[in-house]
């Protein structure tokens, strides 16, 4: 296609007199005819006909600027500035008109302009090979005009997109982080993001990979189409968001999130009104501790001791060194033996006959490995504390 640069670095050509004389009076005809162009542009095209957001007034200047762009370039072999079509396309997508409604109105224009020159060079005798170069002219000053006002058109819509998703952010959060304290204030933030201030809520925390690469592509829509409006905010480390559930159970939203990718996701309990929101990313965060180290999602309530050892943080590890650091003084692989056995142990029940089917030995074997455990620990597995204590150390020390 051939660009502005190409057209008007080339120079005016001389132009064929009857043709200049031709443009010169349609130029002198221009304001009026504008105004009929545009009354044609609000009959063909449904979104200028059925809304009120450009005034005829705007139209028909729209419309005359068009129209005088191409029309000069006929007149002059020339192409002028485009500068009217880029402030057009900036006018047009900030009153929010559809950019193919505005490429329906410059079709139309030049359709018009062109039968119009079309039957006056043949009432006119003007030669075909004339008609034909002024119709190349007029195609590429239409293309050039157009080019110009999609530019700014598009420029002005991502701008526009941006500030919407930075204002969104913000709101998201100001609802996480608990800046929303006045119920009034609540409402209009609930309003703006899609959610309503009481309900059914879950907040979702997904860790991410790398700092500020959201993990969970699309989230938004996806949960939009399960009928779940959300709202979500990119942090350094994880990509959290507020989830009204509704009806849909939380182990569907799951299988929704972990189709998304292998992401470590927590979810936190279920509540009610919307002020909650701040107090449950905490609890989702800690939920990502205990999700898969695979990719995978887990609720907070999935598993109370695990949550406990990792929201006590540099404390329990100290609990860990102190329960467990008497096993320190064995040899690594007895001591990996006897750690392991106890976590397996734990994980079935208390039962020595299941955890000996799942770690391939006997019974008997089993309840010895837990003896000589209980003789270095100096903590007994039938004492409720004591077993609660061994849980706690080795969810601390779990790679």
């Amino acid at each position: 296609m051939t660009s502005t640069s190409d057209v008007t670095d080339s120079g005016s050509r001389p132009v064929d007199p009857r043709l200049a004389e031709l443009t010169e009076g349609l130029l002198g005809t221009l304001p009026q005819r504008s105004i009929d162009v545009a009354g044609q542009v609000r009959e063909r095209i449904a979104f200028y006909r059925e809304s009120g957001v450009v005034s005829a007034e705007d139209l028909a200047v729209s419309c005359e600027e068009n129209l005088r762009f191409v029309v000069e370039g006929l007149g002059r072999g020339v192409i002028g500035d485009p500068e009217p079509a880029a402030a057009t396309g900036v006018r047009r997508a900030g009153a929010g008109v559809p950019l193919p409604a505005v490429l329906g109105a410059y079709r139309v224009g030049f359709r018009v302009m062109w039968e119009h020159v079309a039957a006056e060079c043949a009432r006119r005798g003007i030669p075909a090979e004339v008609v034909v170069e002024a119709a190349a002219d007029a195609v590429v000053a239409h293309d050039v005009f157009t080019e110009a006002m999609s530019a700014a058109y598009n420029a002005t819509l991502t701008e526009q997109l941006m500030r919407a998703e930075a204002e969104r952010a913000a709101l998201v959060e100001a609802l996480l982080s608990g800046a929303v304290v006045d119920r009034r204030t609540l409402w209009e933030v609930a309003d703006l993001l899609g959610l309503t201030v009481s309900g059914d809520f879950v907040v979702v925390a997904a860790a991410l990979v790398a700092p500020g690469r959201a993990v969970l592509p699309g989230v938004e829509a996806v949960l939009a189409r399960r009928g779940c409006a959300s709202a979500w905010r990119l942090l350094p480390d994880v990509q959290v968001g507020v989830v009204e559930v509704g009806e849909l159970p939380v182990d569907t939203l799951i299988d929704e999130l972990e189709a998304l990718g292998p992401v470590r996701i927590g979810i936190s309990p279920v509540f009610h009104e919307l002020t909650e929101a701040a107090r449950s990313v905490e609890l989702a965060r800690l939920a990502t501790s205990i999700a898969p180290a695979g990719g995978g999602a887990a609720r907070f309530e999935d598993d109370p001791v695990g949550i406990a050892a990792a929201a006590a943080g540099d404390v329990m590890q100290r609990v860990a060194d102190e329960v467990l650091g008497p096993l320190d003084s064995l040899a690594e692989s007895e001591r990996h033996v006897l750690v392991e056995t106890l976590r397996v142990w734990v994980e079935v029940g208390g039962s020595a006959n299941k955890a000996a089917s799942r770690l391939f030995c006997h019974a008997n074997t089993i309840r010895h490995r837990l003896r000589r455990f209980e003789e270095k620990t100096g903590r007994r597995l039938d004492r409720p504390r004591d077993v609660a204590a061994l849980c706690l150390a080795l969810e601390a020390r779990r790679d």
